[in-house]
């Protein structure tokens, strides 16, 4: 099913646009039910696309498995890779809490890292985010919601089906000089 993202009526002259989008919440479920090893993986195409580090081959890498000391992934800030994000990814249902934060927090210091993203399918706790605004290293949390919304911006997990392309006459182009 489609639902209207995005509109804007205009008319005399100024094209009429929308998006037709999946509903989020169904984008949202199969994040949950669907998207489970390669949860990292997605994580790390999304900040690709996103504009961190380069192409997919040598920007990050999905590195969560059993003994992954609480990182999931590492991207690299720009394509100089002058810098690193290190990532940590939960495909939840229940709020992500204080502690796993303070794990994560935990795993940055032992790596020397100065920023960190902890995304989620689910949603952060109030004491989650309140911990997170008042320690270093800088963490940018990202909530399933908000997840779904990155996902549709930047066409992961959706593809365009089709487009509509509305013209006008650009008078700048006949004006002669």
């Amino acid at each position: 099913s489609i639902f209207f993202s995005t509109a804007s009526f205009l008319s005399f002259g100024y094209p009429i646009s929308y998006s037709l989008l999946p509903p989020r919440n169904s984008i949202l479920k199969f994040q949950i039910t669907r998207w489970t090893t390669m949860v990292t993986q997605g994580v790390v195409e999304l900040l690709v696309k996103m504009g961190y580090g380069g192409s997919i081959k040598d920007a990050g890498q999905a590195i969560g498995q059993s003994g992954d000391e609480g990182i999931d992934g590492i991207i690299k800030e720009d394509k100089l890779g002058l810098d690193l994000i290190y990532i940590q990814a939960k495909r939840w249902e229940a709020p992500v809490g204080r502690p796993e934060l303070q794990k994560f927090v935990g795993a940055l210091h032992g790596k020397r890292a100065r920023k960190g993203v902890f995304i989620t399918t689910s949603s952060f706790s109030q004491q989650a985010i309140n911990y997170v605004n008042q320690v270093d290293p800088s963490i940018v949390l990202i909530d399933g919601e908000r997840l779904v919304d990155l996902m549709i911006d930047y066409n992961l997990g959706v593809s365009v089906e089709n487009s509509i392309e509305i013209k006008k006459i650009d008078s700048d182009y006949f004006v002669e000089e």
